[in-house]
């Protein structure tokens, strides 16, 4: 069966858009007070997108939704490092970042995205939970909902890409996790239609996902050395963004627009030297199982 493409592009663009408006409607409602300033640029050599971003609401201190549809040429040296053939390509995708106030909220992150290069096209995406401190509850939450979009589309995906959010999203110069992970996929190598219906599904998941643990954790009180805290650990997020993170490269490599691209990096952040947190304490539980990542969902 021949995959029109084309076709392809055009509903995930339409689905993209669609899904920003309905994520970035339910984070206002959320947080109350702020509102999303939107951004519409255009990248030199073709495309463009529309970025969204929340700052110093009651709930969000930062938050970015942004959608982008690019094409046009690649450089050829990062050409040959992706999965498909030539220096030709088209990218859609929504991504998103959310950085809470609150310590006792977990920041998140959400990609889905549909690839064509030369010939080759193919899906990628996720999304993964980065907690301050650490709620089994919510971490089994945020698993248990994407386990059961898995499920819905083939039992085999969980197992597959839960170990692959693990993998990915780990800081190798620190042999640790960046968090409590959530699902991960990338050229899934199947039917396209097929595996369409599934980001479709996936990326519907991330608000009954996330806005529960949001709700649940808003309100919780929290101390000045709590929030420091939170700032020590979301240096270790700008790390990985900016030294492992292949969608932060390929933005800059296709020349996106370094601000949208950048929108992942927190307000606030901070670094001490040679850090270690109170053993027993409950800082010191989330290292740990950064460390050794758990089975949230039974797998």
């Amino acid at each position: 069966m021949t995959v029109d493409v084309e076709s392809l592009k055009e509903r995930m663009v339409a689905h993209l858009h669609a899904l920003q408006d309905e994520i970035c409607g339910a984070l206002e409602r959320l947080d109350g007070r702020a509102r999303f300033r939107e951004d519409l640029w255009q990248r030199p050599g073709g495309g463009g997108g529309r970025s969204r971003v929340m700052e110093e609401g009651a709930v969000l201190e930062k938050g970015g939704v942004s959608t982008s549809v690019v094409f046009g040429e690649l450089e050829e040296a990062f050409a040959g490092k992706l999965q498909g053939e030539g220096r030709t390509f088209w990218a859609g995708g929504l991504s998103l970042v959310l950085h809470p106030r609150n310590p006792h909220v977990p920041t998140v992150h959400a990609n889905y995205r549909f690839i064509q290069q030369g010939p080759k096209a193919w899906f990628g995406g996720g999304a993964d939970l980065t907690p301050y401190y650490l709620v089994d509850e919510d971490a089994e939450h945020f698993h248990r909902v994407h386990k059961e979009v898995c499920d819905r589309h083939d039992p085999a995906y969980y197992a597959r890409f839960k170990p692959a959010c693990d993998t990915y999203f780990y800081l190798r110069h620190r042999e640790e996790a960046r968090g409590v992970g959530g699902i991960f996929f990338e050229n899934m190598g199947g039917d396209l239609e097929r595996e369409f219906a599934f980001v479709l599904d996936a990326s519907k998941a991330f608000l009954p996902a996330y806005l529960p643990i949001a709700e649940r954790r808003k309100d919780t009180p929290y101390t000045e050395a709590q929030r420091v805290w939170q700032e020590l650990r979301r240096g270790r997020y700008v790390e990985f963004n900016l030294v492992w993170d292949r969608g932060t490269l390929f933005g800059l490599e296709t020349k996106g627009r370094t601000e949208s691209i950048l929108m992942s990096l927190p307000p606030q952040v901070r670094w001490r030297y040679d850090h270690h947190p109170e053993p027993g304490s409950e800082e010191a539980r989330l290292v740990e199982v950064l460390r050794q990542p758990r089975a949230w969902a039974g797998v």
